[in-house]
């Protein structure tokens, strides 16, 4: 038996275990996260880029958290890192398949939003102009 997905709401939705809910959700928090999808974005409009270009593009980032974004993307298959045997090394990321594949696919949430900007604002408006 499959559990029940979003997708059940569409026509013919896609099968699903619970070891794709699963990696769904871990997929949901990782494109969730605000610096992984800059960084995708940055990746995506610039092509390889190095450590010290990715901090300079990403506004308000740490190099921590610059660190720990890419080493999980890395993980997940969405970046790869090539170091240069040269000195100062050189490291250059870059987008995978995966990760352009994301980028397509978070492409969609910017055409949506495109769409519906002025609903959204307007929905936005009559929330905050309400009285409790």
């Amino acid at each position: 038996m499959t559990a029940k997905s979003p997708c059940d709401a569409f026509e013919d939705p896609p099968p699903t275990t619970p070891e794709l809910d699963r990696l769904v959700t871990e997929i949901i928090g990782r494109v969730a996260d605000k610096w992984t999808m800059l960084l995708i974005e940055i990746l995506t409009e610039n092509g390889d880029c190095r450590f010290g270009e990715l901090s300079r593009r990403c506004e308000g980032i740490s190099q921590k958290m610059l660190t720990q974004t890419l080493r999980a993307m890395e993980r997940d298959g969405l970046v790869t890192r090539t170091v240069y045997p040269v000195v100062p090394p050189k490291v250059i990321y870059a987008l995978t398949d995966l990760g352009l594949g994301l980028s397509k696919a978070f492409c969609g949430v910017w055409i949506w939003a495109e769409g519906n900007q002025a609903r959204i604002e307007a929905a936005r408006r009559s929330y905050d102009t309400r009285e409790p």
